[in-house]
């Protein structure tokens, strides 16, 4: 079974692992694949996969990890909010009302960052920003929709929230 770091990135045994590896390719989670001697190294040509050759010392495989965590953090393609209401992401889409279609346009225009509170408020309600009793309610009706996208939203408290990708599952 392999490994997942702090980062989300996923260490894979190759080639021992490979249909984890297909898997983990499908589900596009980043990973690093660990290789042993006289295995020859993968070609990769993915920019969430990245090797290293064994024995290899714990500082370069971290930096390896992180590394890779940025890089393929970058690359990942974002949500769309589109202008008939629904938010695409991937192959799917979720219908949204038009308050929630308002913050998930700021939330994937940003994808990946704190949008601020007030941010959102203003994107919400333009003429008259919710309390941040009701903010709260309609991050919580679109955190539920944004599930079925593989997607979450976190709060960083007393800033905003944050749409990211939701953490990959062993």
């Amino acid at each position: 079974m392999s490994a997942k770091s702090d980062d989300g990135v996923r260490l894979v045994r190759w080639p021992e692992e490979a249909a984890l590896l297909e898997r983990l390719r499908a589900e596009r989670a980043p990973r690093l694949l660990l290789v042993r001697p006289p295995v020859p190294a993968p070609l990769v040509s993915d920019c969430e996969e990245d090797w290293v050759r064994l024995p290899a010392d714990d500082g370069d495989v971290r930096a390896r990890v992180q590394a890779l965590a940025e890089r393929s953090t970058r690359h990942r393609p974002a949500p769309q909010a589109s202008p008939d209401g629904l938010l695409r992401f991937g192959e799917g889409w979720v219908a949204l009302s038009p308050i929630e279609h308002r913050l998930a346009a700021v939330l994937a225009e940003r994808f990946g960052e704190i949008v601020d509170n007030d941010i959102l408020g203003r994107a919400a309600r333009p003429d008259e920003p919710p309390s941040n009793g009701a903010l709260r309610v309609h991050m919580t009706r679109l955190r539920r929709r944004l599930g079925a996208l593989s997607l979450e939203l976190r709060n960083v408290r007393g800033r905003g929230y944050v749409m990211g990708h939701a953490a990959q599952q062993e």
